[in-house]
């Protein structure tokens, strides 16, 4: 994708307007504008990156170092927050639909109606021995 055409790129070049709750040198936190619940907040890097392969450690680390904070924001706020989900899509087969990486922090309360929905394969566990397989499948790219 063309920076120019990216969505979140237009959103740090202030090309379009957000509600905006954090922003630094490396990244800019602002509410989602189809939220899944009141405060729900996209935290992105502000040099595009469409795979969190592709962003620096340090962004990586303070992406997360400032989720921290919004996590204890968003439970003092006032909105209905008893826990957050952490979501990041890497990839359009995982549900990412725009292509420049964004972690989603979704406030969570009871009977909110959001949740996951798992394959039925999800309840039939793997033997140790193909765990065992796959973990050295992935320990050998590390």
């Amino acid at each position: 994708m063309n920076k120019k055409d990216c969505l979140f790129c237009r959103i740090v070049n202030r090309e379009l307007e957000v509600s905006k709750i954090y922003e630094d040198k490396k990244i800019i936190a602002f509410l989602d504008v189809q939220p899944v619940n009141p405060g729900h907040v996209l935290l992105i890097p502000k040099k595009h990156a469409e795979f969190i392969s592709e962003v620096d450690d340090s962004t990586l680390g303070q992406m997360f170092k400032v989720s921290k904070k919004i996590n204890k924001a968003l439970r003092r706020s006032g909105i209905k927050c008893n826990g957050v989900n952490y979501f990041l899509a890497d990839g359009e087969e995982a549900m990412q639909e725009v292509p420049h990486v964004h972690l989603h922090l979704f406030p969570r309360h009871k009977g909110d109606g959001f949740g996951l929905n798992f394959p039925k394969r999800y309840f039939k566990l793997p033997s140790r021995n193909k765990l065992n397989e796959i973990a050295e499948k992935i320990k050998k790219q590390l």
